[in-house]
């Protein structure tokens, strides 16, 4: 017969076997972050590295060939149009002839000078030619009123004067043009530093605004067209953002950005005004070829408020691409990809449920839920590669303040 001792010890250590199986084999709830979805505004957006200019530039180049003399402005000058003096150009002197040339010139100046005694002779026997044929004219006039000549002999008389007229005419003009070729070979024949020029060609600035660049500034000998400095107002500015080109296709036309760290506290407006057609191929840091494009933007706040910002200068564009002001946000830390697509880890009474979900637009920390989600649902944030569909689960941040 077995004692009642017996039975209670036997009866404890059972209890005590019970209790340290289920200790053994029980599973802690695994500690996770978790996110209660809202709905609420949301964006998409691409970030870039720009640059500032000025939208128009304007550059002053020398009138003619000459000598520039040292600028009289300096980069940042205030000038005003028509008036300020910017560049001063004084014409160059004829160059110095070398033996051959001179040579050449003189033949040219005799040459000219004996068609101009040419032309002289021309009109000494046009002259005469006209006043026999006035004569003559004069002559047969009187007899056809007497009734002696015929008209016939009138008509013919009348075109002989109006002949040698023009024949003197043109040979008063072959006579100009000969006298021109004799001041043309003397002009060349002439020592450089005898003749005189009128000194010098001012440039005045062609718009109101600032310098901007400067490309002569001491005295130096240039060529027509050779560019002496740019000016520009420095107030109207735009931004040349630097994107890749799948980026720059998905902007939406008149898309607006954030212009950050370009020295002011506040950030400035901006909106797109044209993405350039043409890409250009860039090798990056990497060493990965990228097909890069610039988009030009407007910059829409007051030029009062941001003072200091000018020419080439660097900012930092946030380019909003979509956004809505009700949209169910999931974090992308709680999505991964799946087979199917996108997939979440919902808590449903303390259990991991994995959960399919359809994704629309996708940002830089959210994405926006289609289907397969609802809002005020928990969604496990970042989960770990252990946590799988039916594992329970508890709240990290509850479990901390216990």
């Amino acid at each position: 017969m077995i004692s009642v001792r017996t039975l209670l010890i036997t009866l404890v250590a059972v209890a005590i076997a019970a209790a340290l199986a289920t200790v053994a084999f029980r599973v802690e709830p695994e500690a996770v972050d978790l996110h209660v979805l809202s709905r609420g505004p949301m964006e998409v957006t691409v970030q870039a590295d720009g640059v500032t200019r000025v939208r128009e530039i304007y550059e002053v180049a020398a009138p003619v060939t000459g000598i520039a003399q040292r600028a009289p402005v300096r980069v940042g000058d205030e000038v005003i149009a028509g008036e300020t003096v910017v560049a001063v150009v004084e014409p160059a002197a004829a160059p110095i002839l070398d033996p051959r040339s001179r040579a050449q010139a003189e033949a040219a100046l005799a040459e000219a000078k004996a068609a101009e005694q040419a032309a002289l002779a021309e009109i000494q026997s046009a002259e005469e030619q006209q006043r026999y044929a006035r004569a003559q004219y004069d002559r047969t006039e009187q007899l056809v009123s007497r009734g002696i000549s015929t008209e016939t002999a009138l008509e013919s008389a009348t075109l002989q004067l109006n002949a040698a007229t023009a024949a003197l005419d043109a040979a008063k003009s072959r006579h100009e043009m000969a006298l021109g070729s004799v001041v043309r070979a003397q002009a060349l024949l002439e020592d450089p530093e005898t003749q005189s020029y009128a000194c010098c060609r001012e440039v005045t600035s062609p718009v109101s605004g600032v310098v901007l660049r400067l490309d002569m500034l001491s005295e130096r000998t240039v060529q027509a067209g050779t560019p002496l400095l740019a000016v520009g107002d420095p107030t109207d500015l735009e931004i040349v953002a630097d994107l890749l080109s799948s980026d720059a296709v998905e902007l939406p036309k008149n898309a607006v950005a954030r212009v950050d760290r370009w020295g002011g506290r506040e950030p400035l407006d901006a909106v797109l005004r044209r993405v350039d057609p043409v890409a250009r191929t860039v090798v990056s840091a990497l060493g990965i070829e990228e097909q890069r494009v610039d988009a030009v933007f407007d910059l829409l706040t007051p030029a009062e408020e941001r003072k200091g910002l000018g020419q080439n200068y660097g900012v930092f564009l946030t380019i909003v691409m979509w956004e809505t002001e009700d949209a169910l946000r999931l974090p992308l830390a709680a999505a991964f990809r799946t087979d199917d697509g996108w997939a979440t880890f919902v808590a449903e009474d303390g259990v991991a449920r994995q959960r399919d979900v359809t994704l629309g637009r996708i940002g830089a920390q959210q994405a926006e839920v289609l289907a397969g989600l609802s809002e005020g649902e928990q969604v496990v944030l970042h989960p770990a590669n252990a946590l799988s569909d039916g594992v329970k689960i508890t709240d990290r941040a509850a479990e901390t303040l216990r």
